[in-house]
């Protein structure tokens, strides 16, 4: 990295498996936002569709940190693997599709620099007729996704709109405590469940969303919406030391 503070980077994360079609779009997309000093990491999860070259050749001038998965381990190990590099004091969740807008990037770190909450999630329905969205590929998404948040807010005592949404974004700080298990998309419940058991609390934002079809490279599944689930209940009620070792008070 340059020698600008650390308390003016964004930290961005890029879990990336099977994007060719949007890879080199969405980071170009990400430096068009010129505002704030950016640490961009990429980790590639083993993707077989050409991703990985295209990476391997186009990043090396966009991306601060390339790494290479040797094996398909799933979003939440991505993640996971990108913590160790992190050098912002602000930590963005970007997927590699273009479901999600960079141009929204404003929107999320404002409330975060200027109004002092430690985490910010981006809804897709807030301040939106939810059931009629148009950016939904499916009412089946629309409803499932509702009702996992309705689930959610009871299990961790909060009102958001949008619990399973990509955008995420948190204090290093915040973001360093947490102890995080999950390799899929069960980093999405397990991580607003240990923010819960945190006492944070978690601000929302609207944001644009251009939601896709399975035809055309969705990955999530009825099978991680039952993941979601044992997740809720498991980190919440029977995980012991969500928190990292040296961050136990």
């Amino acid at each position: 990295m340059n020698n600008t503070p650390q308390s003016n980077i964004v930290s961005i994360i890029i879990p990336c498996f099977n994007e060719k079609d949007s890879i080199k779009k969405i980071i170009n997309l990400i430096h068009k936002n010129n505002k704030f000093k950016k640490e961009i990491i990429l980790v590639d999860d083993f993707s077989t569709d050409g991703t990985r070259e295209i990476v391997k050749k186009f990043t090396k001038s966009f991306v601060d940190k390339v790494i290479l998965h040797k094996f398909n381990k799933g979003k939440g190990a991505c993640i996971k693997t990108a913590s160790k590099y992190l050098n912002g004091e602000i930590i963005l969740i970007q997927d590699a599709d273009l479901e999600y807008s960079p141009s929204d990037y404003d929107r999320l770190l404002n409330p975060i620099r200027k109004n002092n909450f430690k985490v910010v999630y981006g809804s897709r329905v807030l301040n939106t007729k939810r059931y009629n969205s148009k950016n939904f590929t499916s009412k089946y998404r629309i409803f499932f996704n509702h009702v996992l948040t309705i689930l959610s807010n009871i299990i961790n005592k909060q009102n958001l709109t949008d619990a399973h949404t990509c955008y995420k974004v948190f204090k290093k700080e915040i973001f360093k405590k947490i102890n995080l298990k999950e390799n899929r998309f069960g980093f999405c419940p397990e991580i607003t469940t240990k923010v819960s058991l945190l006492n944070v609390k978690i601000h929302e934002v609207p944001i644009r969303y251009n939601g896709r079809s399975y035809k055309n490279g969705k990955k999530i599944s009825m099978l991680d919406g039952l993941r979601a689930i044992y997740c809720l209940f498991f980190y919440r009620f029977f995980e012991l030391g969500f928190l990292k070792k040296n961050d136990k008070q």
